[in-house]
Order: C-alpha cells, then structure tokens, then sequence
C-alpha cells in the first residue's frame, strides 16, 4: 500500500512516500480500514519536528485523524461489519501506525459510524477537534446554557467547532479572529462579539461586551500571551481552558487565584499516550454524539484544503504557515 513515512525527526523533507505492506489485524477485535482521507492537525507538525511520545519509534506513520471504509474485522468484532463506513482518531503519534496511508488498523471501540449526510473524506477532519472542543467546553469548563465564553482563533479548525457546539449548547459566544473573512465566517456559525486581535484589545472588548463582569469561560487554542491576557477577561471565578501549555510566573498565579480563576488544561490525547481503554470508549462516544448532531445540521466541518496523499509535506507546510482557517485533509484514491 502507499504510506507516508517519517524517517527521522525534522523539517518536510523527512516525509516520505514509500510502498508498504497492508497492515495485519493485531487482534481479534480490530477492524481494518480502507482509508477514504486522513486529517491534518497541528499536532502532526509538531510531532514531525519533535517525536515527544515515542521518538524510539521511528519511522513511524502520523496522522491522528481517518475515515474510510472496514475491509476486514476481527473474528471477535460486534460493533461493525464489512462496508462500513467510520471515523476516529487513532495512532499518529509513534505507538502504532497512523492515517497517512492507504489503510489502517484500530480496535473496534475507538471507531464511530461516520456521519451519514457529509463526505466521508470530510468526516476525517472532524475527531480530535470534535473531542478536544467537546471535553473542553463540558468536561473541563462544563459550560451551561446561558453562560458567556470567549473563544480565540474562532476561525481554526477547532475554533470553528468550538463556536458551533457553544452556540448549539446555549452560550453567548465572542470570539477572536485576524480579518474580516474569518469575522463573516465565524457570525455565520453562531458568534455574536466579534474581536479582530490585530486591531482590538480583546480584553477590554470582553469587558465592555459584559459591562465590565468578563466572561464565564474563555476557550484558548494560542497559547503565550493569548492565555496570559485571558486571565483578565475572565469573570472573578470564571474558567479558562486551554489546549497549550501555559507560561506562568508567580504573578500570573497570584492574579489567578486572587480572581479565584479555574485554569484547566486540555490534551485530548491523554487516554492514548496513557493506554486508558475505557476513557478511549468515552472518546468514541463523544463522536456518536457529534455524528448525531451533524445528521441533525448542528454542526459541521469546514475544509479548506484537499490534498492527495503524497503532498502531506505540502500540508504540513500550510499548518506551519499560521492564519488557517478550517481544516486540511489528505485524500486516497
């Protein structure tokens, strides 16, 4: 099978395009998988430049995110059966293969039925966003109907997930975007504050948007001195959550626990670097859920870019680039 390889960490050009062999199932309960696209994150750029979970595993398949169709199932499996379409967030960080190929294997419980009324190409852009937005915002923040959030980089490919599940959940959304584009895109979705950072102090927009109070929630996904000036546009008692890690200093600290702010942190990879199969299971529900809502046209992806397989260095080159708005993904034929 065509696969994209990471030979060694660094820049682009340690993405390879080599032939080889179909995966084996590894266990009675995995399914294997003819991939219709995998998605691309962030985090794959990241793990390029630096292999932090499993750096001994080299060369290694990345790509977290997939959809395709079961060729194969387990003599175990009950969940699905030959033809079926799914979508997951599976392997791509070192400890087993990923989606930049033309096939997959996955335990049968970490996959979910792909939305019925989108491509199944886009379905690949949706899982970790979907779960990262989701556990954030009711697992982490546990957002409530009626609250006030900020949002930044509302226009990224988790940020428009995020302004679309607050929006359906209840939430009076403001949001930071860099142009005017990406201002039109996020109102269509359900924002009502828009912030353009490059020409606004966010904070004190949040400020006068709430009288003066800050928001319930802020939702960062920047890092830096984004979440440093977030402590101040969050209510006294209110939440921030973020997806980075976070530059504290001891004053940031006595700023937060003076306003007795709850900074919680976000790594929707954590039950697979840590092996939790029943937090996996919990994964996997979560993308029921978001199926179920697609199907009822509350939510959806926004694809901007669509590149076959073999320009996975290509796209990895756009992530890095900075300013995107929605999601990459890479095509099989």
């Amino acid at each position: 099978m065509k696969a994209v390889l990471m030979s060694a960490p660094g820049d682009t050009s340690v993405l390879q395009s080599v032939e080889i062999a179909k995966p084996d199932l590894p266990s009675e309960h995995h399914v294997r998988i003819k991939l219709a696209a995998a998605g691309i994150n962030p985090l794959d750029t990241k793990l390029r430049a630096k292999p932090a979970y499993h750096p001994d595993k080299l060369p290694a398949i990345l790509g977290c995110d997939g959809a395709g169709i079961i060729e194969k199932t387990g003599s175990a499996v009950t969940r699905f059966r030959t033809g079926d379409a799914v979508y997951f967030c599976n392997g791509g960080i070192g400890d087993e293969p990923g989606n930049y190929a033309e096939y997959t294997t996955i335990h049968e419980e970490y996959c979910a039925a792909s939305p019925s009324n989108i491509p199944l190409q886009d379905a690949a852009a949706l899982p970790l966003a979907c779960i990262t937005v989701w556990e954030a915002l009711f697992e982490r923040a546990n957002l409530l109907p009626g609250q006030t959030i900020l949002i930044h980089a509302a226009a990224g490919g988790v940020g428009h997930i995020a302004v679309q599940l607050a929006h359906h959940h209840g939430a009076q959304i403001a949001i930071t975007v860099s142009d005017t584009r990406k201002a039109g895109l996020a109102h269509a979705l359900g924002a009502e504050k828009i912030i353009n950072y490059k020409e606004h102090n966010f904070v004190q927009e949040v400020l006068d948007w709430t009288d003066g109070r800050g928001v319930d929630v802020v939702f960062d996904t920047v890092g830096g001195d984004t979440f440093l000036k977030s402590l101040h546009a969050a209510r006294v008692g209110g939440k921030v959550v973020t997806l980075l890690s976070t530059p504290l200093s001891l004053a940031d600290t006595q700023l937060a626990r003076l306003r007795n702010l709850s900074l919680c942190y976000e790594l929707m990879l954590a039950p697979q670097v840590m092996n939790l199969h029943d937090e996996r299971i919990r994964q996997r529900e979560i993308l029921d859920q978001c199926a179920q809502r697609i199907e009822a046209g509350e939510l959806g992806v926004l694809v901007t870019h669509r590149l076959p397989l073999a320009q996975a260095p290509d796209a990895h080159r756009l992530i890095e680039a900075g300013g995107m708005t929605g999601k990459i993904i890479l095509t099989m034929d």
